[in-house]
């Protein structure tokens, strides 16, 4: 090969200094270039859809903040012309949202629950946290108790009967009861489902259709008002433990089938690998299989638990007031009806549902990027 002479040959001693991006792909005017007006079908949507939130945005902000009633008394102050929503309502009847008809001098056992549930969640759930293990004991077993003891009332406590429970407490109770009971017996179903033991398949087959084939509501009317005539003279369930237990079997069934979705998204040759070491089966499963079957179904997990955390307002049908319910419940208050307050409790409802809603949407998407462990290409 040619050698270039010596008086043309450039060789560099130093780096180079560090330029601009062009002015057309960085700062806020490439992002805004490359984002929204790639294409002309991009700028077309652009406009159209700034145009949709000058149309809608404006008069949510004058209903809700500008032309919104923070105080009042009763329904006077939140009619008239022009007036938006009425979070005066909001503000009397919060402490019932919240408690229920639980009584007012009893709520500080409310807010001790919840003070021990966080107290159990924050550990457990940031990972650089230790004694896992320790935190998961607690959550299962020791607040159980704890909050039993607490909101029912025992060794002394003042009794408060589960009738008098609402608002955001039941949706809590009912929410958390069912996604801890249903999680454990989804994945044994799921288990089960894919046994090679034809009557443990055939149980879990029956018992996973058979929940999936009724609507919630049917099953909260079952456990509340037919359940009660087969059981002997003397006995019966509380309503709210009905409904727990229907919650939680109905959603087992729906664990059950997203868990096997992870099953079934395992090679088999992680099943030869952990027979290869002679694991015996609860331990392949335990060590191996489940835990890559339940990184890859995390959305379809935490879809569950969000679906069941709205369902919890289905309750209001056995007589349970729920947030929701509670909310609907103090509608019709004689001192508080006006155009505005129906729509403000259910911009109130839909706010708390969503904050709940998002919160764990959130954690599941930074569970799966932390746990996200594949090659990307």
């Amino acid at each position: 090969m040619e050698t270039l002479p010596t008086s043309i040959r450039y060789v560099r001693t130093e780096e180079s200094p560090t330029m601009a991006p062009p002015v057309a792909t960085g700062g806020v005017t490439g992002w805004l270039k490359v984002n929204l007006f790639a294409t002309p079908r991009d700028t077309v949507l652009t406009i159209l859809t700034l145009l949709l939130l000058l149309w809608m945005v404006p008069p949510i902000i004058d209903w809700a903040f500008i032309s919104a009633v923070w105080t009042g008394d009763g329904r006077e102050d939140c009619i008239g012309p022009g007036t938006g929503a009425c979070w005066a309502f909001v503000e009397a009847k919060f402490g019932q949202f919240i408690y229920g008809r639980y009584p007012i001098e009893e709520r500080w056992r409310v807010d001790l629950s919840g003070l021990l549930l966080i107290l159990g969640l924050v550990p457990i759930a940031i990972p650089s946290v230790p004694y896992k293990r320790e935190n998961a004991l607690y959550l299962l077993v020791v607040f159980p108790v704890l909050a039993f003891i607490l909101l029912t009332g025992q060794f002394g406590l003042e009794p408060v009967e589960t009738p008098l429970w609402g608002g955001l407490l039941v949706t809590l109770v009912v929410a958390i009861v069912g996604i801890v009971v249903s999680f454990p017996l989804g994945i044994l179903l799921a288990l089960g489902r894919r046994s090679e033991m034809p009557i443990v398949r055939m149980f879990s087959v029956i018992f996973i259709e058979f929940w999936r084939g009724v609507p919630l509501i049917t099953v909260l009317f079952m456990s509340s008002v037919m359940l009660p005539l087969f059981l002997p003279d003397g006995v019966t369930f509380d309503k709210l433990l009905r409904a727990l237990i229907g919650v939680a079997l109905f959603s087992s069934a729906y664990m059950a089938e997203v868990i096997r979705g992870g099953l079934q998204a395992i090679p088999k040759g992680q099943y030869e690998a952990a027979n290869a070491m002679a694991l015996t089966f609860w331990q392949g499963t335990r060590l191996v299989i489940m835990p890559q079957a339940l990184k890859l179904v995390i959305p379809g997990i935490v879809n569950t638990f969000i679906g069941l955390f709205k369902d919890t307002s289905l309750v209001l049908i056995i007589g349970l007031f729920d947030l929701l319910g509670i909310v609907q419940q103090n509608m019709n208050d004689p001192n508080w009806i006006s155009p505005a307050t129906p729509a403000t409790g259910f911009v109130f409802a839909a706010f708390v549902f969503f904050i709940f809603c998002f919160g764990m949407s959130r954690y599941s998407a930074y569970m799966e990027r932390r746990l996200d462990t594949g090659h990307k290409r």
